[in-house]
Order: structure tokens, then C-alpha cells, then sequence
């Protein structure tokens, strides 16, 4: 009875000096900061219709409504900040709630979050919208080292926000990085499809243009507009008034036809070749979907718009045009119908191989 009674007392001695008030002490508090206060990446211009869109207002009205529509969404646009917080948070808000019917939640409404470590950017996680709603929250870590550290947060492809809030740890930095990777200075400015614009990536780090923009470690500028790659010269104009663009890629081969090809590609690379007569420009063409292996019609519509494309930058050639390249298409998704997801928009693994296809020809354009 004794040695039961002294243990009994031992224990509760023990359970007394134990740092029991450290283990349940509640986690720091968390501060907010306005992601306004941080400059928007993947623009054009800053002057823009909105912080996070596109396109200029004096577009609006000068272009089709859908396109003018699409340019609202944020696909391509980051920012970047840098922290040495042990929790990263993110609030923010979309314009709606409602969800892109072939797109993930992600992709449609989410933010998706890059680290930088050892100069390479690493995928850290993505934070997906609260369902019906337009307000959502997420925390990304809440027991990171503490180190000093770079962060991408690409935004919405096939959607926006209205704001977007970052939340670390009371007392810890948050500030603007001044880290010059990717190389903002001579960005490579993509004009293309649905495909380009991110469909149907899983999440926005996804899409293509994100993915060549780590790989070459230079801002590229997504100009992809679903089903309205049409070749207006407002469209040519926005994109030749980027300051000092370092490439021009023209991917606008799916949503055209022959006939808009013969009449229109020429007029459409004139406009940026007499705004910047020594940036090259790279013509795409056409990829030769999964299903040209069972509809002859469907592989005679590719073809056909690839030897438009063809016939005209040979004329282009002959003509003693010189910085132009030309991507054929013929392993642009591989050869095992596994790199789309309808048929015709790439997933993950067709946004890679198309990476893969264009990375080499980009890489040695500028570097020289």
C-alpha cells in the first residue's frame, strides 16, 4: 500500500515540472498584408482594366466581348514576396463562385504557391476556394525552419480575384522580393488558345507558360483566350507594346482555319515586327490530337491549317524575313494519347511535353 501510494505521489510530481504549458501554448498570431502591396508579374503593361486582368480598358469594345471577357481572367499573372515566417497563409476573394465545368476548383479559383530553394523553384502547394462561396482561407505550413525564403503565388487561369491577402506570423518579414529570378526584363510574350490559357492544367503553376518561365528562368506573358485566338490586330498591338520583349510565340493555330490563316497570320506578325523589327518570333502549329488516329476528317482539319502556317512563313522567308522560327507539331504531345483530357486540352503531362518542345528552341533564341 505504501509503494502504491509513493508511486501514485512520484507521478504526480513528474506530470507537475513537466513544460506542460509549452506544449499547449496556442500558436503565434497571424498578420495579414494586402497582396497590393506587392507588384503584379505576367502583365503586359500595368495599365490594365483591373489589378489582376489582362487587358487594357480601351480594348474594351475594340474586341469581342468574349475576348474582352477572358482577358478579365488572371491566367499567368504572380507575385512574388519573400518571408521568413513559420506559417504562410492566404485569404482572398473571387468575383464568383461558380466553376469551370472541364477545370479543377484549383485551376478555376485557386492559388498555388512556389519556394525557392537552392535556385530552384519548388512546388510548395496549392490552396483551393471554399465551395459556394466567394471568400476563401488556406494555410500552406505551419511549421516551416524560419529561414529567409522566395515565393511565387501564381493566380487563376481561368478565373480571378478581387483581392488577395498574405498571412505570416506576427513579427516575422513579409516584404517585396527583390530576387531577379525569373528575369523580368526581356519577357517572352506567348499569344494562343484555350490550351495556353491553361486548360486543363490541374492547377495554375501548371500551365505552360508558368512551367517555361521557371525552366528558363524569364517572365513569360500569357496571352491565351479560349476559342478566341483570332488574329485581331488589337490583340497584335497590345502585345507589341511591351517594352522589350525577348521573344513573340504565335500558338493561334487551333481556334483558326486555313482561310484565317492565309488572311490574317502575315498582317498579325507585320504589326510586331514594325514595333520591334529585331525580336524573333516563333510560329506553333496545330497539334495533331489524339483522335486523328480514328477521324480522317479530324487529321485533314489539322494538316490543313499546318500547311497554311507552313506556306506562309515560307513566303515570309522568301520575302527576306529573317528571326523567324517555325515548331512543327508532330511530337508535341507524344504518341500515347494519354496528354489530353477531352481530346484536345492538354493535361499536366501534355502541358510538360509541349514544355519540352518548346523550352529548347526558346532557350536558344535568348541566349543569343
Amino acid at each position: 500500500m505504501k509503494k502504491s501510494l509513493f508511486l501514485l505521489f512520484a507521478l504526480s510530481l513528474v506530470f507537475a515540472l513537466s513544460p506542460v504549458r509549452a506544449l499547449s501554448a496556442p500558436p503565434r498570431e497571424l498578420h495579414y498584408t494586402d497582396a497590393a502591396a506587392f507588384p503584379v508579374h505576367g502583365q503586359v503593361l500595368p495599365e490594365t482594366s483591373g489589378r489582376y486582368t489582362r487587358l487594357p480598358e480601351s480594348m474594351h469594345g475594340a474586341v469581342p466581348e468574349k475576348l474582352w471577357n477572358l482577358g478579365l481572367n488572371s491566367a499567368g499573372l504572380y507575385f512574388r514576396f519573400r518571408s521568413n515566417s513559420r506559417t504562410i497563409a492566404v485569404r482572398w476573394e473571387n468575383p464568383s463562385s461558380s466553376q469551370y465545368p472541364k477545370l479543377t476548383a484549383g485551376a478555376t479559383r485557386g492559388l498555388d504557391l512556389y519556394g525557392r530553394i537552392d535556385g530552384s523553384w519548388w512546388h510548395f502547394g496549392v490552396a483551393l476556394p471554399k465551395k459556394g462561396s466567394c471568400v476563401s482561407e488556406h494555410v500552406f505550413a505551419k511549421s516551416l525552419d524560419g529561414q529567409m525564403r522566395e515565393y511565387i503565388l501564381y493566380l487563376p487561369l481561368y478565373g480571378s480575384v478581387n483581392k488577395i491577402e498574405i498571412g505570416v506570423e506576427e513579427g516575422a518579414v513579409l516584404e517585396n522580393s527583390d530576387d531577379p529570378h525569373p528575369d523580368r526584363r526581356k519577357p517572352i510574350v506567348i499569344y494562343g488558345t484555350s490550351i495556353l490559357q491553361g486548360a486543363c492544367a490541374s492547377r495554375p503553376g501548371a500551365t505552360a507558360t508558368n512551367i517555361l518561365s521557371r525552366r528558363l528562368d524569364r517572365e513569360v506573358i500569357n496571352l491565351g483566350f479560349a476559342g478566341s485566338a483570332l488574329l485581331e490586330p488589337e490583340m497584335a498591338r497590345w502585345m507589341a507594346a511591351c517594352p522589350h520583349p525577348s521573344v513573340f510565340v504565335l500558338d493561334n493555330l487551333p481556334n483558326g482555319t486555313p482561310k484565317l490563316i492565309e488572311e490574317q497570320e502575315e498582317n498579325f506578325f507585320r504589326i510586331l515586327r514594325k514595333a520591334h523589327p529585331k525580336v524573333p518570333v516563333v510560329f506553333v502549329e496545330v497539334p495533331y490530337y489524339p483522335g486523328v488516329r480514328f477521324d480522317p476528317g479530324r487529321k485533314k482539319t489539322c494538316e490543313s491549317k499546318n500547311q497554311a502556317l507552313k506556306k506562309m512563313f515560307d513566303g515570309l522567308v522568301a520575302k527576306g524575313e529573317t528571326r523567324i522560327y517555325y515548331v512543327a507539331s508532330d511530337t508535341m504531345i507524344g504518341d500515347d494519347g494519354e496528354a489530353t483530357y477531352d481530346g484536345i486540352h492538354f493535361t499536366d503531362v501534355g502541358m510538360v511535353r509541349y514544355c519540352d518542345l518548346l523550352y529548347p528552341v526558346l532557350k536558344e533564341i535568348i541566349e543569343k
